[in-house]
Parts: structure tokens; sequence; C-alpha cells
């Protein structure tokens, strides 16, 4: 290869590789794409019967086409304020709301767990988040008060699937009434323990357990756990295939969804009307401008390169210029 063109190939070379740079630059917020729906704050967790909760969330359209979004909320705090929305999103664009719930009704002396529930419908796709917040009866002990409460001494229970086989492996989160957290797997057999000590006491009362696994969708429960006994805690997971050949149901009151990544219920939202939402900001286009600004940087710069590279190869070298000018013009020669 001679020294001319090496030096082409390494031009051609550097143009592809300025174009890869500049097409890298976009590509981070195409993988850390915004959730669809994402519960952003909750004005209190630990309320009591008729206490007001304002929730704000975020709805983001992450298609590549204008859509219009079909937001409702619910869960076990009846809404009352900004409980649904039909905003028309642009593909990459965000807007925030607000919605007003209640707490229900509690036992005296009890705490009860509930789901504030957020779903949205994209291009034909179902989208949840979930926020727990604590309702606590009268005379229930709340967070942060330093009274003692009484304890369970475990929480045990088998995971199966639809046909009553044990599934091992399945993430397991435990919450009590004071909404302390504890973690879990199961093991081959499908059981999981998980045991009150002093360094972290499950408190008696209402006991949420949610169980994920892929493919499977999650499954969460509330039990109620006796001072000194073991709440037992049965736990069905439906694979997702099953669920494609089965009608989707409505959406209801969730009591319990733990914070591990949920497989998307497929839930209808139809026939949830409830008041309209009033936006509450509306920010940021998505990262699409950016990937095709890329594209067509690195098209440009292939041409570019391409064209640079056939004009070299068409120029004669001067050893050939040099060849042609020395040949004798046919007719005009002498004899030897």
């Amino acid at each position: 290869m001679t020294t001319r063109i090496r030096a082409r190939w390494t031009r051609t070379a550097a143009f592809f590789v300025l174009a890869a740079g500049a097409l890298a630059v976009p590509a981070t917020p195409v993988v850390a794409a915004p959730a669809p729906i994402k519960i952003l704050s909750v004005s209190a967790e630990n309320v009591a019967p008729g206490d007001k909760v304002q929730v704000r969330f975020r709805v983001t359209n992450t298609g590549s086409a204008a859509e219009t979004a079909i937001v409702v909320v619910g869960g076990g705090l009846p809404c009352r304020t900004g409980c649904r929305a039909e905003p028309n999103l642009g593909p990459g664009r965000s807007r925030d709301f607000s919605a007003t719930v209640v707490a229900p009704a509690a036992a005296p002396g009890e705490t009860t767990g509930l789901n504030i529930s957020v779903a949205v419908r994209l291009a034909g796709q179902n989208h949840f988040d979930f926020k727990m917040v604590y309702v606590h009866g009268a005379g229930a002990t709340t967070p942060g008060t330093g009274t003692s409460s009484p304890t369970v001494d475990r929480v045990t229970g088998r995971v199966r699937d639809a046909d009553g086989k044990n599934v091992g492996g399945v993430a397991v989160t435990v919450r009590d009434s004071a909404g302390h957290e504890y973690r879990t797997t199961s093991g081959g057999n499908g059981r999981f323990t998980i045991r009150s000590t002093d360094a972290k006491p499950i408190l008696a009362g209402s006991i949420g357990v949610a169980a994920t696994k892929k493919g499977y969708r999650s499954a969460a429960t509330v039990v109620q756990g006796a001072a000194g006994g073991t709440a037992n805690v049965p736990v069905t997971l439906t694979a997702l295939a099953e669920l494609t050949t089965k009608a989707s149901p409505s959406v209801s009151a969730t009591p319990f969804v733990a914070d591990a990544d949920t497989p998307e219920p497929k839930a209808s939202l139809d026939g949830l009307a409830a008041p309209g939402f009033e936006p509450v900001s509306d920010d940021g286009s998505g990262p699409l401008p950016f990937v095709i600004g890329g594209l067509l940087m690195l098209v440009g710069l292939g041409a570019l390169a391409l064209m640079v590279v056939r004009r070299r190869n068409t120029r004669p070298e001067p050893a050939q210029l040099a060849a042609t000018q020395l040949l004798p013009v046919h007719g005009r020669g002498r004899a030897g």
C-alpha cells in the first residue's frame, strides 16, 4: 500500500470517528428514558380518617408520535379533585398534574396501609405507579411518637403459581403498620420467612406483603398480624403469558405494592370517569431531535468522505502524466 493510499484511508477513518463521536452525545437520554407515569410527591404518608392528601405526578409520552394520554387517579384513598385527564402530548414531552384524595375510615387502634394509584394509557398500553399511605384509626400508634408497640414473631408464607407449583426466586417485600420495610427472596420450595428482632421489629396490626418476579404479574395482599404470633401469607403469582389469553380486568384498589419493578397489569381504564385535572407544568422535549440530528450528521460526513476518496482515485498519478507526455504523436515520427 503506497503512502498516498494509506493517507486516503486515514482521512476517511477520521471522518467516521468524528461522526460516531457526534452521534454518541445524545445516546444517553435514550437509554435513560423517563417512565410514562411517575408519582412525584404526596403531602403526607401518615394520616387520620378524613384527612386530605395532595399527590403530584408526571405523565410522559415516551413514543415517537403525538398521543392523547388517558390518566386516572384511584386506589384505596377515594379521589376528590383532579381524578382524570386526557392531555395531548407530543413525542418525548411531559406534563405534571396534581390531585386530591381523602383518607377513608379506619377502626380505632388500627393502622391500614393503602395505595394511591395513578394509571395512564398511552399508545394502547397501560402503565401504573403507586404510593403507600397509612391511615391510623383513633388511638393507633403513629411513627415518631416514641410509644412502644407489640410485635409479631415472624411473617412467613409460600409462593405458588396458578397451577399450585412452588415458585422460587421471588422478591418478597413486607411492610408493617408503621411503614417499616423488610425484604427477602423465596427459596426453591417457594417458602419465605422474615423474623422480627429488636433491631428490626415487625409491628402487629396490618402487614402488607408484595411478591414480584420477572415473567409473572405481581401479587399483593394485606394481613393482620397478632402480637407474638406468626403472620402466614400464601401468595399466588400468575404468569404473564396466561394473562394474554384472558380479558383485561378493570382498575381496582390495590392494597399493597412493593417498590421493586412491577410488571404492568393489563388493566382497562374504561368507565373510570371523574373530574378533570389541572396541569401544573409542561416541561421539555424528548431525546428524538438529538438522535435524528446525530444520524443526519453521520450520513453527511460519510457522503463527504466517499466523495473525497472518489476524486482522489480519478486523479492520474504524476508518473502516468510524465509517460503520457513522452509518447510520440502518431504520423510525425522519423524512421530510424
